[in-house]
Order: C-alpha cells, then structure tokens, then sequence
C-alpha cells in the first residue's frame, strides 16, 4: 500500500461518512444475474461457498471461499452463476464518503483480497444482527464494523492509489491543508487561504466544508489545539509559549483547548505525565 495519502487523506480518513443500506448472508439461486450496470453505493462480497463470475469494468473474476470483494460505485458492473453450485455469500451496500466525494472514486484499491486470521464471518454476521436490532447503540455497532472491515481491506491491499486529480479543487484544497499544517504558528485567515485557492472567501467556505467537515477557522482551530497537545505532552515549554507557537492569544487559546478536549492546558499536561509514569 502507498504511504503518500496528501495531506487531506492523511487528516480526514477518519471523517469518513458511512451509511449501510443492507446487509445479509444469501445462497444466491442459479437466476442471479445482471450484466453491464452501474450503482451509487459500494459492494462487500465476502465468499464462502461456490462458484460464479463478477466483473468491474473490464475485468472479469471467478471469486473463491475466502475472498472479500469491493464493487465500487460508479464502476461498470456484471455478476452471474456458471453452474449449480452457487455462491454463499455475505455481502452489504453502502456508501463511505469524505464531504461530497465518494471514498473509493477517490481511493483506488483491489477488486479483492485474501484476508490473513481476521474473523470476517463473525463481523459480517455482527453487521447483519445490528442491521436490525433497534438498539439506540446499533447504529455505532454498525458503523465501527464496517470501519473495521474497510481497514482491513486496505491493509491487505498490496497497492492503493489515491486520484488526487478527482476534481479541480481537489489538488487546490490538499495544497492548502499542507498550507495549514506549514503555518500552525500564524494568523491563518479566510481570506488569506481563499487567495491561495484563487477562490472567492464565500466559495472557498463551502468548498473547504465539503471537503472536511469543518469551517475553515474550526479546522485551523481543531489542528491547533493538536499540535498544542502534544507539545504539552513532550516538551517543557510554559502553556504561554505553546500558546504563541501554535499562533493564538493565551486566553483564547485556554478558553478553545478546553472546548475541545474537556482540560485545561495545564491539566491536560499533568494527566500526561501520569500516564508516561504508569
């Protein structure tokens, strides 16, 4: 797998925003069968019996027991049987997307993989069991599954490719993500970063939103406040010169750690160190 995600991968994988449609264990009949369609939402094929065909794009497979299989969105699909002995499978739809992009349009990855001593049977039967409980707490459940199986379909990708020409903001909004990190120590303004972008502050607003979830002064903020923390957490510097070297006025920035983590600066330091001591 590539280590150089950009700095938007790198920073806001864990944004991803993830909806399961469905998800369920199915001993497909001979009829099963589409040729050449296209979906807005992903496919997980996770085999474990027979024999049939998926194709993506113009790439034809004969899966086997054992293999997980992501059909993409937007790719060109076609899946049949080729005899009697049918595939039994688990398998689910959903969309995983990072503002307004769809995840795996951005992320190029395997059409399957062979997973190594991870359970996969017993997560996709927790997916399903969670689809359809009502418990207040199965929507999480169903969520961390899916993250869970999508982290080790990646991790169990020898090659992943990430499509940083998607859309012309794309390498723009990186570039300024890089800009960000560069100068944690500043007065990053809207203006100055829309500039940058050569996009109006209005657009550049938006854009940034979808993109990240964020505002771009939450954002800033939000990477501020990180790279405070682990200055707190490494270095001897007074709370005032960490302060100033992640560019915010101490009071300010007392007042905006404590929002995001719950501590102040200085409490948050001393529960460092008792970590570090136990």
């Amino acid at each position: 797998m590539e280590n150089q995600a950009g700095t938007f991968f790198g920073k806001n994988l864990a944004n991803v925003q993830l909806d399961v449609s469905i998800a369920a264990y199915t001993k497909v009949p001979k009829s099963w069968r589409d040729e050449n369609y296209t979906t807005d939402f992903n496919k997980f094929y996770y085999i474990m019996e027979g024999e049939g065909y998926v194709k993506v794009n113009n790439e034809t497979f004969y899966p086997k027991a054992g293999e997980l299989y992501l059909l993409p969105s937007g790719s060109v699909q076609s899946y049949g049987t080729i005899n009697d002995n049918t595939f039994g499978k688990y398998w689910c739809h959903f969309t995983a997307k990072i503002g307004d992009f769809h995840l795996f349009q951005l992320m190029k990855t395997p059409v399957f993989i062979r997973p190594d001593e991870f359970e996969l049977e017993e997560k996709f039967q927790q997916l399903i069991t969670n689809m359809h409980s009502d418990r207040l707490s199965s929507t999480f459940r169903v969520h961390s599954i899916l993250l869970e199986i999508i982290a080790v379909f990646i991790e169990n990708s020898q090659t992943i490719h990430f499509k940083m020409n998607a859309s012309p903001s794309f390498d723009k909004m990186d570039a300024i993500l890089t800009y960000i990190e560069e100068h944690l120590d500043g007065n990053l303004s809207v203006e100055a970063l829309a500039q940058i972008a050569n996009f109006h502050p209005n657009y550049f607003i938006s854009v940034f939103k979808n993109f990240t979830c964020f505002s771009p002064i939450q954002y800033i903020n939000r990477r501020k406040i990180e790279k405070a923390k682990e200055l707190l957490a490494v270095s001897e510097q007074t709370v005032s010169s960490i302060s100033d070297s992640v560019g915010m006025e101490l009071s300010y920035f007392s007042r905006a750690f404590k929002e995001l983590t719950g501590l102040s600066p200085t409490s948050f330091r001393e529960l460092s160190v008792k970590s570090r001591i136990k």
